[in-house]
């Protein structure tokens, strides 16, 4: 779509820049309190994707009430088990979930 962008492309971009003007003044308050802790939940679905039978892999992080991470994004690889495609989600979890921690940190 970067290459030969359209008048629909265009449109679509105008709104969203329409929208985040509108929103400038919406934020998310995060307040420091002995209850707010980092914490992270995983889950995957094995073989999902009918076509080439890739799972997907979601991830949220939350500190105290408020979402600071989340993704969702389909495997790279084909695993042979739920338990594996278990796994790979927990490890990219694990990695967002180190790389939060030290965030924080500094």
């Amino acid at each position: 779509y970067m290459e030969r962008p359209t008048e629909i492309h265009l449109a679509a971009a105008k709104r969203v820049l329409r929208y985040l003007q509108g929103s400038m003044s919406f934020g998310i308050l995060y307040t420091r309190g002995s209850d707010c802790e980092l914490e992270g939940w995983t889950d995957s679905d094995y073989a999902c994707d009918v076509d080439d039978r890739k799972s997907t892999s979601r991830y949220v992080f939350m500190y105290g009430t408020g979402v600071v991470s989340w993704s969702s994004k389909k495997q790279a690889i084909v695993t042979l088990s739920t338990i594996e495609a278990k796994f790979v989600a927990a490890t990219s979890c694990a990695c967002q979930g180190v790389w939060l921690k030290n965030f924080g940190a500094t």
